[in-house]
């Protein structure tokens, strides 16, 4: 039975620190970046709440009218700022005490989302500790899509259809996260697989029973029906959209690889350009290299990070990618249709058995 948060930090299991990975951390420690950043936080976590407040207030005012659909939308994305708020708080980048963490964590995550924070934890260390290392890393377990031939190959029935013809189906999947994300995070707690599933499990179904009482409540059973629906699949969408680029359509490894941590985290990682727009929306995640780096690092300092983490890898010959929003979208696109391309070619009987055992899908960009 695991803990309620297990703190998302270095992974101490991870392959032996490189002597640049080391070189690197000490420039950083030198600037201060690993500070407690505890006036951004305050500044940041008001801001959200105002903005939730705003978004409640002004639903009875929009009931009559189609305008309660945006205001579903702004919800959806204010949920995820939320969302942005509980990753940060299981990475201990808030606090300097796992206690006051993981209180923040229950607050945020649980009890303002409806999603059990012990279960997302436990998802998103596999991913920490080996990002894009197949059957290792936990965010290539998505229902409908494939991230090498082999999958491709391997899926039957409606996946299969789904992952023949993934680069125009991933979107739309990614708008039904949200029902999978539910659903295992019940599942998790009612496996009691954390020590502390009963606090989660309260502070969830005191989300869904607040949540459910003011919607309907206020827009009554039709609208507040749909305002669920909008609300969610676009919340589902909005994260979606923020964490696939960070790692999709970039290298992917055998399990048992020898990398070292610096490698590992950096070859798999992409960056999304920064900016204060792009900052604020992507919830500093846009910073994925030096997050996965220095998963502890306050988020407001991962910018001053990648001033010398990008030029430290370019001294060192480490491939460092970073691309615009609209150019990461692309990319990873490009790299799911190459995975199923093989299996468009079988089941429209293109090639036969020998060919098709030499086919390799289109190299992820960045490995040509």
């Amino acid at each position: 039975m695991s803990d309620f948060v297990t703190p998302l930090r270095t992974p101490l299991d991870a392959p032996i620190y490189s002597s640049e990975f080391l070189e690197l951390k000490s420039k950083l420690e030198r600037a201060g970046l690993f500070q407690r950043q505890y006036g951004y936080y305050v500044c940041n976590v008001l801001l959200i709440w105002v903005m939730l407040a705003f978004g409640l207030a002004i639903l009875p005012l929009t009931r009559n009218h189609g305008l309660y659909l945006l205001d579903a939308t702004y919800l959806a994305f204010v949920f995820g700022q939320f969302g942005y708020l509980g990753h940060d708080g299981a990475h201990l980048e808030i606090f300097s005490s796992w206690r006051k963490n993981r209180i923040f964590c229950l607050i945020h995550g649980n009890l303002l989302l409806g999603l059990s924070t012990g279960w997302w934890t436990s998802k998103h260390n596999r991913h920490h500790k080996d990002p894009n290392i197949i059957a290792l890393d936990g965010e290539l377990e998505i229902a409908g899509v494939a991230f090498t031939e082999e999958q491709a190959l391997n899926r039957r029935g409606v996946m299969r259809a789904l992952v023949k013809y993934q680069a125009y189906t991933f979107f739309p999947l990614l708008a039904l996260t949200i029902i999978a994300l539910r659903m295992e995070s019940t599942q998790f707690l009612l496996r009691r697989e954390s020590k502390q599933s009963l606090i989660e499990g309260l502070a969830v179904a005191a989300h869904i029973f607040l949540y459910s009482w003011f919607v309907f409540s206020v827009l009554g059973l039709w609208r507040g029906t749909v305002f669920v629906v909008v609300h969610q699949v676009l919340f589902g969408l909005y994260m979606g959209l923020v964490f696939a680029p960070n790692h999709k359509g970039m290298p992917m490894f055998e399990s048992g690889a020898q990398l070292d941590y610096f490698h590992k985290q950096v070859i798999t990682a992409r960056n999304v350009a920064p900016g204060m727009i792009n900052d604020f929306c992507y919830g500093g995640l846009n910073y994925q290299i030096e997050h996965h780096l220095f998963p502890q690092m306050p988020r407001n300092r991962l910018r001053q990070a990648r001033n010398i983490v990008k030029p430290f890898c370019a001294s060192h010959g480490v491939p460092y990618v970073e691309t615009g929003p609209l150019q990461s979208y692309g990319q990873m696109l490009r790299f799911l249709h190459g995975v199923s391309r093989a299996l468009r070619m079988k089941d429209l009987q293109l090639i036969s058995p020998v060919e098709h055992e030499g086919a390799t899908a289109d190299p992820p960009p960045g490995r040509e």
